[in-house]
């Protein structure tokens, strides 16, 4: 009842249909994490950046290469 919440599994990353994007505040400098669609070009929010070990923790989790990254503003 109480207590221990269950670890959400992360959603699968296609590499076909999605892409790894950044999005950045221009105003406040927050970074989102998240896959876009190349179809539809909705954003899928995965993950606050707040600091590079979190960066570090998005590549390693959805096992993306910082080269394959693009950057949104």
């Amino acid at each position: 009842m109480f207590g221990r919440r269950k670890k959400q599994t992360p959603p699968p990353y296609v590499r076909g249909n999605k892409i790894p994007v950044i999005r950045s505040s221009i105003c406040t400098g927050e970074q989102v994490a998240g896959f876009k669609d190349t179809v539809s070009g909705k954003f899928e929010e995965l993950m606050l950046l707040r600091n590079d070990r979190d960066f570090q923790e998005f590549l390693r989790q959805y096992q993306v290469e910082e080269s394959e990254i693009r950057r949104e503003w």
